[in-house]
């Protein structure tokens, strides 16, 4: 079977649609998607409505932004019912947080001489969810950056221009929605944060104390070498495995979906006991 548990659509940082993405997720042959995007679930209803009508397994999920250790981390929520009232208030403040971080991003931008940032990012965004992915596309359009390492090297992290903090939920706090909603809470890319080998286990470990279920041991940009390692790590801690590309469908951005390497254990595999059917 041909499963991605991590996918985007312009709801929040991705390109398509969500029925566009669903649609796509059936040319690519996938029997199970989930549509994940970035601490929102307004796609999903129209997601599963197209899933539906192309006889595609929907899983409803979410990217929700958290601390921990003072650092900004994702875990997905995945097989999640968008009707809890916890998740949605929770989802509704990290997206406050967010709206308030883009005012700040730009106005950061405006005093290094890039004018009009919001409202030339705002150009490249078809919902009000503006993202730092949507003005890195900007700062490539514009001629201010050759590709997204550029972006992230000059721009949009730390002390740097466009660089902003923002005070998420706790990690404990975010898998509680998850859980509470009735979903699985799972690390997002653990091999994609600024930390060392040592670290990024110490964080899957407090996850797991905290009831993250598991971990994104594959996804479209893993090594074969970080791909053991996790699958090893998950085994260790108890955690189970979860495979998605992450695709957001920028065109400077190679990610495929569906084409993803196989979990090295099956067994570990976070769909093992589900169900199939439309969630």
């Amino acid at each position: 079977m041909v499963i991605d548990l991590h996918n985007h659509s312009y709801y929040s940082d991705g390109v398509l649609s969500p029925t566009e993405v669903v649609r796509l997720a059936k040319k690519q042959k996938c029997d199970v998607f989930a549509l994940t995007d970035h601490d929102t679930i307004d796609g999903l209803a129209e997601a599963s409505l197209e899933a539906n009508k192309l006889n595609l397994q929907f899983v409803f999920g979410t990217e929700i932004s958290a601390i921990w250790n003072n650092m900004t981390i994702h875990v997905l929520g995945l097989k999640i019912n968008p009707n809890n009232k916890i998740l949605q208030v929770g989802l509704k403040k990290h997206q406050q947080l967010r709206e308030i971080r883009s005012e700040k991003i730009a106005c950061s931008l405006g005093g290094a001489g890039i004018i009009g940032a919001m409202e030339k990012t705002k150009a490249l965004a078809k919902t009000n969810m503006i993202t730092c992915t949507h003005f890195a596309q900007m700062l490539i359009q514009e001629g201010i950056c050759k590709d997204m390492k550029s972006v992230f090297r000059r721009f949009l992290v730390g002390k740097k221009p466009g660089g902003v903090g923002v005070k998420w939920a706790q990690f404990d706090e975010v898998i509680g929605w998850i859980r509470g909603a009735g979903g699985v809470a799972v690390l997002a890319h653990p091999f994609r944060y600024r930390m060392t080998h040592t670290k990024i286990k110490r964080m899957m470990n407090d996850l797991a104390i905290n009831g993250c279920d598991g971990i994104e041991v594959v996804t479209a940009t893993s090594s074969a070498d970080e791909i053991i390692l996790a699958s090893q790590w998950a085994n260790e801690l108890g955690l189970l495995a979860s495979t998605g590309s992450d695709y957001h469908g920028w065109l400077n951005q190679r990610v495929r979906m569906g084409c993803l390497q196989d979990l090295p254990n099956f067994e570990q595999a976070v769909w093992r006991n589900w169900t199939w059917q439309n969630y």
